[in-house]
């Protein structure tokens, strides 16, 4: 196992839970802005948003403490759009989700191979970033976000569509077989 950067370990840290903790911030203030028929299950999502951001803000708290560091009294800058429609508001909280994401993987380079812990740590954080964002995405995807389109299905793999002739070959078969059987 490789040697761990303490010093850059613990800075990682440290700006994770900056970020998880403006993260609470940001969850509070939009379930505060969320208004329209579908309020209830949003600012219930939200709020759920709030209180696990402030668990990962604690958690790395732990480690960072754990390792010897001090944890900020500060958090990350959180911009205000001044945009509160649910669509913009979904939109800011998947942009949220994806800097998330970026910070854990970040963090994961620098302790992989170097502390299971901290490994298992980060690859569970990233689990859950990513499932948040395929929340988000299903969430935008039911209001119509532009680029959140549903997808046609896919249940068969491009090798396996009847090509074009075939499909009108088998439509003449049946129609053939149809007068045959009222003749």
């Amino acid at each position: 196992m490789k040697t761990l950067d303490l010093k850059k370990t613990r800075k990682l840290l440290s700006r994770i839970m900056e970020f998880e903790l403006a993260g609470v911030v940001r969850y509070t203030h939009y379930s505060l802005m969320i208004f329209g028929p579908n309020r209830i299950p949003i600012v219930q999502f939200m709020k759920q948003q709030a209180s696990e951001s402030l668990l990962h803000a604690q958690t790395a708290g732990e480690l960072l403490t754990g390792l010897g560091g001090h944890p900020t009294l500060r958090i990350a800058e959180i911009p205000e759009s001044y945009k509160h429609s649910v669509q913009d508001i979904l939109e800011e909280s998947r942009e949220h989700e994806g800097a998330a994401l970026d910070l854990y993987k970040e963090f994961l380079d620098t302790v992989v191979n170097r502390s299971v812990y901290l490994e298992e740590f980060a690859r569970t954080q990233i689990g859950q970033e990513e499932m948040h964002g395929l929340e988000l995405r299903k969430m935008l995807r039911d209001i119509g976000a532009p680029g959140h389109a549903p997808s046609p299905p896919e249940h068969l793999e491009d090798d396996d569509a009847p090509a074009p002739d075939a499909k009108r070959d088998r439509k003449r078969r049946k129609k053939d077989r149809g007068k045959d059987r009222a003749s």
